[in-house]
């Protein structure tokens, strides 16, 4: 015989039944609470993707570089501090580069340089400069301002970057513009979808502002896209940017190796001056010169190769085209001419940039770092006299071209051939160029 529960028991069961629910309700209720455990994944990613768009300047867009590399960085396949652990925060925000690594499957893992277009300091004052210029308050929209301008309104207008619309913006790059030139900025232009035509019709007008920015706060980024190293230029290799960051492939500053041996001092040495070489003559009829050096600027890759790490202070003459526009003192400066480095003066003509320049300046302030009291005599006598002859800026061009030939010829035997030297080994075995 089959027992059945009373009305009293199946209400007691059903009232606990509903407290259960209750308790159940409630703690699941306190563990999704934000103050009894960490954030879920989501929102972690999101708080990590905002303070990323401000430390990288994409707030600031279109007044930056460029977004063509910002999904790596969003998807952690571009990692700061030289790690590859995912949980590690934004690094210090203040410096002009950082060391990184970069990966195309997450897997493999190269180094790389993440350079600042300007320092932070140097933005904010660009920015305050930017909102003064329209009189505005220290929170206007930079872009708002940057695109009401009679110059930006005339490269709305334009199909041709020309050098006219170039005119007055500081950067030695641009100092003596030709048309030749200015096409290969456009053609070569990597933060626009479809490159490869010297007309701007596929330019958006997000397009032109970047392009302007970036001509007129440091114009190393443009330098690496249209020169690149894999065409033989002495310059790393553009990977793209995000907002006011550029990514290229990492080298070891200069300074690092002042202390170095000799033999690998001599190396150095004397791929600087072929360096200087090629800039100064090449199959493109450009030349190439430095208004100052630091050892900043130059950099070695992991194989002993030495390139210009930071191109800022790099001026361009087309010796095939010349300067179309002559510089016209204050009729073209505007916001653009005064972002970084106040508004300048006149400068002088191209015609006055001597073919010594660089060499003067490498000789004076470089190669003593790296060659002076590394010998034995006679050869560090020899040296030293070159040293000094190619650094006198009083000589003529001849004599002190003909003495950085003669310091080459000097540096060329103490180089020696071996792994350390990986760019030229083992062709140096066998080629008696290297």
């Amino acid at each position: 015989m089959e027992l059945r529960p009373g009305p009293e028991a199946a209400a007691l069961r059903l009232g606990w039944l509903a407290l259960l629910l209750l308790w159940i309700s409630a703690l699941s209720y306190s563990f999704s609470s934000p103050a009894s455990l960490p954030p879920s994944p989501v929102p972690r990613v999101r708080t990590s993707y905002n303070l990323g768009r401000t430390f990288l300047g994409l707030d600031k867009c279109n007044a930056c570089i460029g977004t063509s590399i910002c999904k790596k960085f969003f998807k952690e396949e571009i990692r700061f501090d030289n790690t590859r652990a995912s949980h590690l925060g934004l690094p210090p925000g203040d410096l002009p580069s950082y060391s990184a690594n970069y990966s195309d499957d997450s897997k493999t893992w190269r180094p790389v340089e993440i350079l600042r277009l300007a320092s932070k300091y140097q933005n904010e004052i660009s920015d305050r400069r930017i909102c003064v210029s329209a009189s505005a308050p220290k929170t206007c929209s930079i872009e708002r301002v940057l695109r009401k301008t009679g110059r930006f309104q005339k490269w709305l207008q334009a199909k041709r970057l020309t050098p006219d619309l170039v005119q007055g913006l500081p950067s030695p790059f641009l100092r003596c513009p030709s048309q030749r030139l200015l096409d290969r900025v456009v053609r070569r232009y990597a933060e626009v979808a479809d490159a490869g035509s010297i007309f701007m019709d596929h330019f958006t007008d997000r397009d032109k502002l970047r392009l302007l920015y970036t001509l007129s706060v440091n114009a190393h980024p443009i330098l690496l896209q249209i020169f690149p190293g894999a065409e033989g230029w002495p310059l790393p290799k553009y990977l793209g940017s995000c907002g006011r960051f550029l990514v290229s492939t990492s080298t070891r500053p200069l300074q690092e190796f002042y202390g170095a041996p000799p033999d690998q001092a001599a190396d150095l040495a004397y791929q600087l001056l072929g360096v200087l070489e090629s800039l100064r003559s090449n199959d493109l009829n450009y030349f190439f010169y430095f208004t100052h050096v630091d050892a900043g600027m130059f950099g070695i890759f992991n194989n002993g190769h030495l390139f210009i790490r930071d191109a800022r202070a790099l001026g361009v003459i087309d010796k095939q085209e010349g300067s179309q526009v002559a510089t016209r003192a204050g009729e073209d400066q505007d916001i653009f001419s005064c972002l970084v480095s106040g508004c300048q003066a006149q400068l002088p003509s191209c015609n006055m940039v001597p073919e010594k320049q660089s060499l003067v300046l490498v000789c004076q302030q470089l190669l003593p770092r790296l060659l002076q009291g590394r010998f034995p005599s006679p050869v560090q006598e020899e040296i030293d006299t070159a040293l000094a002859q190619c650094g006198e800026e009083a000589s003529p061009d001849p004599e002190v071209l003909g003495a950085a030939t003669r310091l080459k010829d000097i540096l060329r035997p103490l180089r020696t051939c071996d792994p350390r030297f990986a760019y030229r080994y083992p062709d140096c075995k066998y080629n008696d160029k290297f």
